[in-house]
């Protein structure tokens, strides 16, 4: 039985229709407004203004030493914007829904979104290369150039985003107003948690939320190109389809099994039949190879010959008589 999620997308009855989301004036408002705020916390760490004096009196403060007892609580809550966890699990609810809903989108997106992260993060991380709180050097300085990698903040984009996915994904407005609340409460809590622990500045949770917050606001110019990837796969599905239909199956003749073929020899060459060799000549042979080979089963069938013959007890010993010792005189 198949058990593949395209086999399982056409047997569920068809969904209803569902509402792509469009980059309407208001999500672009929000798209500027976020990359304005983007550019200037950027520019702020660049020019080491105040904003980098409130990252080392936060540093300087150790709210881990202050409140002790929620570092093992928040040590796993912080696990909630770790990439792979948070990917395998928002990644199994959206499998399902693909299944429900006779789409590939939900996966499409996810993956869509994942990829950009990973892209726009990831090269602002390696081309400012800032050094964590606790790899500081210089009090007071922003600690750019120095070969790190937290600023922005991984952890806090990741759960932006990811968690952000559930809501832009929403069939119903009522489900995207409480899976954006959902979301936003996991994202603020992951990065003031990671601020908490002293594995990053202020500065960088706060770069965080700009960054994943532009990933889900400028999805919807990704959606053609979703729906595109959507289409070739399914066409790619009832190709493959086709193409094993098409494929004839044809029965095999049986083979003797390996530890019967000894037996079998034997009777051939005593019935004298005769297989012809063709095994390529060896080096050095020239034309006497075909000759000594059959002089070589020749020989063999004569040896089967007489090892089946009766053997036969001749009538009287050939042992000559004993002759009497002679005596003298």
């Amino acid at each position: 039985m198949r058990t593949d999620i395209f086999a399982r997308l056409d047997r569920e009855p068809e969904p209803p229709k569902i509402e792509i989301p469009r980059m309407s004036h208001t999500r672009l408002a929000l798209f500027g407004g976020t990359s304005v705020f983007y550019l200037a916390i950027v520019v702020a760490v660049l020019a080491s203004t105040w904003l980098v004096l409130i990252d080392w009196k936060v540093m300087l403060f150790r709210p881990y030493q202050q409140w002790p007892e929620l570092h093992a609580p928040l040590d796993y809550f912080v696990v909630l914007g770790q990439r792979g966890p948070t990917a395998l699990m928002v990644a199994g609810w959206l499998g399902w829904r693909s299944w429900r809903q006779h789409t590939l989108r939900p996966l499409l997106v996810l993956g869509t979104a994942l990829l950009l992260l990973n892209v726009t993060v990831g090269s602002v991380k390696i081309g400012l290369g800032r050094l964590g709180p606790h790899y500081a050097t210089q009090i007071g300085s922003a600690e750019l150039f120095a070969g790190g990698d937290i600023f922005p903040s991984g952890h806090t984009a990741n759960a932006v985003v990811t968690w952000g996915i559930l809501a832009y994904l929403a069939t119903t407005p009522r489900a995207r107003r409480y899976l954006s609340a959902v979301s936003a409460v996991v994202a603020l809590g992951v990065g003031l948690t990671t601020v908490y622990l002293g594995t990053h500045w202020l500065s960088d949770v706060l770069l965080g939320w700009a960054a994943g917050l532009l990933i889900l606001l400028g999805l919807p110019w990704c959606e053609p190109f979703i729906a595109r990837a959507e289409t070739a796969a399914l066409a790619w599905r009832d190709r493959m389809r086709e193409r094993r239909a098409a494929v004839p199956t044809v029965p095999l003749a049986p083979v003797p099994a390996p530890e019967l073929l000894p037996a079998i020899q034997p009777q051939r060459h005593a019935a004298g039949v005769e297989e012809p060799v063709r095994e390529p000549l060896s080096a050095g042979t020239g034309g006497h190879a075909p000759k000594i080979r059959a002089t070589l089963s020749q020989s063999r069938a004569h040896a089967v010959l007489r090892s089946e013959r009766t053997p036969v007890t001749p009538a009287g010993s050939r042992r000559p008589p004993r002759s009497r010792p002679l005596t003298g005189g």
